[in-house]
C-alpha cells in the first residue's frame, strides 16, 4: 500500500514540474520565434525571472523521492540516462547563468550569446525529457543487474524522439499561454496567435503518440489490467480542449490553468501506465524494477510520508504566495526597475 502511495506521489511531483517548469520551457523555445525586440526579449526573462528557480524546486525534489522511496529504480535510471541527464543538466546550469548574466553589459553580441543560451537551456530540457520518458514507457535494455545494455543513441528512436517533440510543443504551447497572460501589446498578441496555432499541432502530436504507444509499447496491455488509469486520459482530454475554449474567449487564466490540468492527466496517464514497474527492461520483463522489489523499506517510506505531509504544503502556500506577488503584467515601468533582468 505504501508504495502504491509513493508511486501515485511520484507522479504527482514530475506532474507539478512539468507544468511549473514547462511554461519557462516553452516561453524560452519560442523566445527567438516571438520576440522581435530586446525589450521584449526581456519581458519573456522576466515572465520567468521570479519562477523559475523555484520551479526546479520539483525536479531536485522528483529526483530526491526516487532516489529515498525507489532506490534501485533511482540507481537504474540514472546510469541507464546518464548522458542525457547530463546534458539536461548543463542546459539547465546555462539557463540560469543566463537570467544572472545577459544585463551585465550592455553589448550585443553579450546578450545575443546569452539568449542563444536560454533558447538552448529550455528547448533541450523538454526534449530530453519527452525522449527520456518515451522510453520508459517503451522499456530499456537493462539486464538481470540493472545494467544498461546501451548507448544515447539506444534511446534516440522513433518512440522516444516522438515523446521528445510532444513534450517541446506541449510546453510551447503552456508557455505561450503564460507570455499572453504576462505581456503586453503586439508581443501579447503574438503569443496568443502562436498558442491558438500550436494547439492542433498538439493534438495531433498526443494522438499519434497514442498511437505510436500501441505498436511500440505494451502500454494498453498494462492499462486493462487497471482501467481507472484511462480517468487520467479523460482528465487530459477535458484540460486540452477546455483550455481552447477558455483561449477562444480570452479567458486566459483558465486557459492556462486547463492547459496545467491536461499536463497532469497526461503524466498520469502515461507513468500510470508503466504500473506495477517503475523501469521497465525492454530484454526481459523479470528484468524490470517493480514497486515490489524497487521500494525503500516499510519504515523509511513511513517517515518519508509523514516528513512530505508536513513539508510539502509548505512549499505550495510559499509558490502560491510567489505566484500571487508576481502575478502581473510585465509593463515598460517594470523593466526599468533596477531588480528587473
Amino acid at each position: 500500500m505504501l508504495e502504491t502511495i509513493w508511486f501515485i506521489l511520484w507522479i504527482l511531483l514530475w506532474a507539478v514540474y512539468f507544468i511549473l517548469d514547462g511554461f519557462d520551457f516553452g516561453m524560452g523555445t519560442l523566445m527567438p520565434f516571438l520576440a522581435r525586440s530586446d525589450a521584449e526579449k526581456r519581458v519573456i526573462y522576466n515572465a520567468s525571472g521570479p519562477f523559475w528557480d523555484g520551479n526546479e524546486v520539483w525536479l531536485i525534489t522528483a529526483g530526491g523521492v526516487t532516489f529515498a522511496a525507489f532506490p534501485l529504480a533511482y540507481a537504474t535510471m540514472f546510469s541507464a540516462l546518464y548522458a542525457p541527464l547530463l546534458i539536461l543538466l548543463f542546459a539547465l546550469i546555462f539557463r540560469a547563468v543566463a537570467f544572472e548574466f545577459r544585463n551585465k553589459v550592455n553589448c550585443g553580441l553579450w546578450r545575443g550569446v546569452w539568449d542563444t543560451c536560454l533558447f538552448l537551456g529550455n528547448f533541450v530540457p523538454a526534449l530530453l525529457l519527452g525522449v527520456a520518458f518515451a522510453n520508459l514507457f517503451r522499456g530499456i535494455p537493462i539486464d538481470a543487474e540493472g545494467v544498461y545494455q546501451g548507448n544515447l543513441f539506444t534511446l534516440l528512436n522513433p518512440y522516444g524522439l516522438a515523446g521528445g517533440l510532444l513534450f517541446v510543443i506541449m510546453f510551447a504551447y503552456h508557455g505561450a499561454l503564460w507570455l499572453e497572460l504576462k505581456a503586453e501589446g503586439p508581443l501579447q498578441e503574438r503569443a496568443g496567435r502562436t498558442a491558438k496555432a500550436l494547439w492542433p499541432l498538439l493534438l495531433s502530436l498526443v494522438l499519434a503518440f497514442l498511437a505510436l504507444s500501441a505498436f511500440y509499447t505494451d502500454m494498453y496491455t498494462s492499462i486493462a489490467a487497471h482501467p481507472v488509469i484511462y480517468a487520467a486520459l479523460i482528465v487530459a482530454v477535458v484540460g486540452l480542449v477546455a483550455s481552447r475554449l477558455a483561449l477562444a474567449n480570452g479567458a486566459m487564466w483558465t486557459a492556462w490553468f486547463m492547459s496545467s490540468l491536461f499536463i497532469l492527466g497526461l503524466t498520469f496517464f502515461g507513468a500510470g501506465s508503466m504500473f506495477p514497474s517503475l523501469i521497465i527492461s525492454s530484454i526481459d520483463p523479470s528484468f524490470s524494477v517493480t514497486l515490489a522489489n524497487g521500494s525503500s523499506s516499510p519504515l523509511t517510506l513511513k517517515i518519508m510520508l509523514a516528513v512530505a505531509l508536513t513539508a510539502v504544503p509548505v512549499v505550495i502556500l510559499y509558490q502560491a504566495w510567489v505566484y500571487y506577488t508576481f502575478s502581473h503584467k510585465i509593463t515598460a515601468k517594470e523593466l526599468e526597475s533596477e531588480h528587473a533582468y
